[in-house]
């Protein structure tokens, strides 16, 4: 345990030594802020209309400009920042969980639960990641809006009257969907190189069950290449939800997202650049910042690069 402690700490060093990671870090950090408090200090409400207002360039009062229909940009843009980060956390999270339990089964399980796994996952990222989610969005679509329906029928609760809320389970499906095969084949691959570590081959014929064999003896060992994924995953959940929203079929108005926004202000760009720079910037920054972690956190925790780095500095 001491000695996995000193590795982590180890990997720690590494990290903040690496000044892209650290530029990553403080990204990820702003934007987490954002996502939090900035809706609650944003200066006008997102949604508020002010048709006295249209396109108003940056000013005093409103110092993002303002949009086609006299909404506060900058309003807009934080409450952006809290949609594309809840859409990242929550696909990042659902596609690695499903891609543990799957790559998990699959290196455990062998033989025919192993083939048609892999299969599944070759099916999966044999189609464009966005061609992919595109069809799982149509396809889901009206079954999820009916289930939907059917669940305020029931419970009479006002959330499942939200469109916005329906765009949100539309949208996690579809990307979660194009998410968990690279994971699945990621723990499959980790846990076929640890299986048959003694603590785990000790445990397996000690009766431990096959859950706890892998959530307490082989992911952790395994959670520096999940810890690398699961960062780039989050970018490319930000990147593919704004694509989905830009396309017209992801988080759609009256709610606040970087892809509608941009599709918003391809009209009159020439005339309004601000309405395309302010949310095309705000997401390229996130997901760059969040790729130079990622990179970081890399070089951090792969043992072959850290050595390889240890052996250049000792060089020099």
């Amino acid at each position: 345990m001491a000695g996995s402690r000193g590795l982590w700490r180890d990997a720690g060093r590494r990290l903040v030594r690496n000044r892209l990671s650290l530029v990553g870090i403080f990204v990820l950090s702003i934007l987490f802020v954002l996502a939090i408090f900035g809706p609650s200090v944003a200066p006008y409400p997102f949604m508020e209309q002010n048709l006295k207002l249209i396109s108003e360039p940056p000013s005093a009062d409103h110092w993002l400009g303002t949009d086609q229909l006299g909404r506060d940009v900058l309003s807009r843009i934080l409450w952006g920042a809290r949609t594309a980060t809840t859409v990242a956390i929550f696909v990042t999270t659902i596609s690695l969980g499903v891609g543990i339990v799957l790559g998990g089964v699959a290196a455990f399980a062998g033989g025919m639960a192993d083939w048609l796994i892999m299969r599944l996952t070759d099916v999966v990222m044999s189609v464009p990641s966005i061609m992919l989610a595109l069809l799982v969005n149509t396809a889901i679509k009206k079954p999820v809006a009916i289930w939907y329906e059917d669940l305020y029928e029931q419970t009479g609760w006002a959330l499942f009257r939200s469109t916005t809320f329906l765009d949100y389970l539309i949208v996690l499906g579809a990307l979660a969907v194009v998410s968990f095969p690279g994971y699945a084949r990621l723990i499959r691959g980790q846990i076929l190189s640890l299986r048959e570590r003694e603590y785990v081959t000790a445990a397996r014929s000690s009766g431990v069950p096959f859950a706890r064999i892998l959530f307490r003896h082989v992911v952790p060992n395994a959670l520096g290449p999940v810890i690398v994924a699961a960062t780039f995953g989050f970018s490319g959940a930000m990147v593919m939800e704004a694509s989905l929203s830009y396309l017209g079929i992801g988080i759609q108005p009256p709610a606040a997202s970087w892809g509608a926004m941009i599709n918003d202000s391809l009209m009159d760009w020439r005339y309004e650049p601000w309405l395309l720079a302010m949310p095309a910037i705000a997401l390229a920054i996130s997901a760059l910042g969040v790729n130079y972690l990622g990179d970081g956190l890399n070089d951090a925790l792969n043992p072959r690069i850290a050595a390889e780095s240890t052996e250049t500095r000792g060089e020099r």
